[in-house]
């Protein structure tokens, strides 16, 4: 008799009390028929915070969950140590601060049978809160999907995800160490997984929800992500590039800067519609500084407490 095909569910942690719901919620799932299912858990504290809380769960819910200590305040390194932790056929990643929908794993797993693609995308909903503003709410700026170019998916994220492992694209492949801290180490991931002839497939109802904190509820958080997602941009289009590419690449990351600026200055009465346009713009900004070589920000992973610092949120 065939043996089961098994799926890893991996969970980077960083000091959220909210990790509780997540594991809840995938207790709750309807699991996909034909698989078998554990969970890994990979905390980038320095100390080992959240074990008593993932071992008390785990029998709670009586769920096949291993505990993994990823000290660093690097998430590449989390992301890392769970991807060596699984000897599974599929891994999927959902955050520390999302919820699974009852159906969102078997979702993913359909859409990878059927596209027969190596990575397999879901959206993430958010969930404001009330005093989160008008226009981020109208607009949904923090809910999260895939970006299509020409009709094909190019890149990815980790915040809800099924990885087949045993694909050549994908065989050994790590996440970054070096964009751990500035985030991006998915982007790259997935470019990379891209350019080595993997496909991305997208599965509409495989969502997850994330309940977006008042920390992230602001313009500059929005502000400072989209730089950063150009900045990552920019560094993985200008590599190898020679220098007529790359000055062609900064022109036309200016031109488009310049039009969204223009474009959010007709739009100004509109508050979504001009915020939508100046976080484009500074995208594309961004796209520029990564282009030039200016180092990516600095998001994730601030010194450990002996250095004086703490994690960003």
């Amino acid at each position: 008799m065939a043996r089961d095909r098994r799926i890893d569910i991996c969970v980077c942690t960083f000091r959220r009390p909210e990790l509780a719901d997540t594991l809840r919620s995938l207790a709750a799932m309807n699991m996909p028929a034909g698989f078998g299912i554990g969970v890994i858990v990979a905390d980038n504290d320095d100390e080992p915070t959240a074990q008593a809380l993932v071992t008390e769960l785990a029998r709670e819910l009586k769920l096949l969950v291993r505990y993994r200590h990823a000290p660093a305040r690097n998430i590449s390194v989390a992301r890392n140590a769970c991807l060596d932790a699984s000897t599974a056929d599929f891994v999927a990643f959902i955050d520390d601060d999302e919820t699974a929908s009852a159906q969102w794993l078997a979702e993913l797993v359909a859409a990878a049978q059927t596209s027969g693609a190596e990575a397999v995308l879901g959206p993430v909903r958010a969930l404001y809160r009330p005093d989160a503003p008008d226009w981020m709410r109208e607009g949904d700026f923090h809910s999260t999907l895939p970006v299509w170019v020409q009709g094909e998916i190019r890149t990815g994220y980790t915040c809800n995800v099924l990885l087949r492992m045993g694909a050549g694209s994908l065989r050994d492949r790590r996440f970054s160490l070096a964009r751990g801290q500035s985030g991006g180490e998915d982007t790259e991931f997935f470019d990379r997984m891209v350019k080595e002839g993997g496909r991305i497939a997208f599965a509409p109802q495989a969502w997850v929800e994330e309940v977006v904190p008042r920390s992230r509820a602001a313009f500059d958080w929005l502000r400072r992500r989209r730089f950063r997602f150009g900045q990552t941009h920019g560094h993985l289009i200008g590599q190898n590039a020679g220098i007529v590419r790359r000055t062609k690449d900064v022109g036309l990351a200016s031109a488009k800067a310049a039009y969204c600026f223009g474009m959010a200055a007709l739009t100004v009465i509109s508050p979504v519609r001009r915020n939508r346009n100046v976080l484009r713009g500074i995208m594309h900004v961004g796209v520029v500084s990564g282009l030039v070589g200016i180092s990516e920000i600095r998001q994730y992973g601030l010194p450990s407490p002996q250095q004086g610092g703490k994690r960003a949120a």
